[in-house]
């Protein structure tokens, strides 16, 4: 297995990935969509997870000078419990802490409970925040 920076050819292998590892993700979530604007900036908090040359996992992250934040953890079903999920989180903990972030923040769906148990076993804790959003797209979507 290998972890590495995100390339324009791994487009229609990410997409694959997210669709099947995220298939309630709200319209606004369009993977391609995501993808393009993640790719303008900070392309290089972007990663892949790579196993005998197939895309396998990926992990997106960004850091805005105050906070850390990590997107899009996914690994293939098939290979799940083998440590990939791992080594993309303390790849991209890593990347954030050697640009100067002093705190990593990610959300999980509520009801993702294998999710929340992953992160707990990485250290990551329930912190007592409430999550809000409001989509600036269009209102269509």
């Amino acid at each position: 297995m290998e972890i590495r920076p995100y390339e324009d050819e791994d487009l229609s292998a990410v997409v694959g990935l997210w669709r099947a590892a995220f298939p309630d993700a709200p319209p606004w979530n369009e993977p391609s969509a995501d993808i393009a604007r993640k790719l303008e900036v900070q392309r290089e908090l972007f990663v892949v997870a790579t196993d005998g040359g197939e895309i396998v996992g990926t992990a997106m992250a960004g850091y805005d000078g105050h906070r850390g934040w990590v997107y899009s953890v996914a690994v293939s079903t098939e290979h799940r419990r083998r440590g990939i999920g791992t080594a993309l989180m303390r790849r991209v903990e890593r990347d954030l802490a050697g640009v100067g972030c002093p705190k990593l923040n990610l959300q999980v769906r509520g009801a993702n409970r294998e999710a929340v148990r992953f992160y707990e076993s990485l250290g990551y804790l329930t912190e007592d925040r409430v999550s809000m959003g409001r989509c600036l797209e269009e209102e269509s979507r």
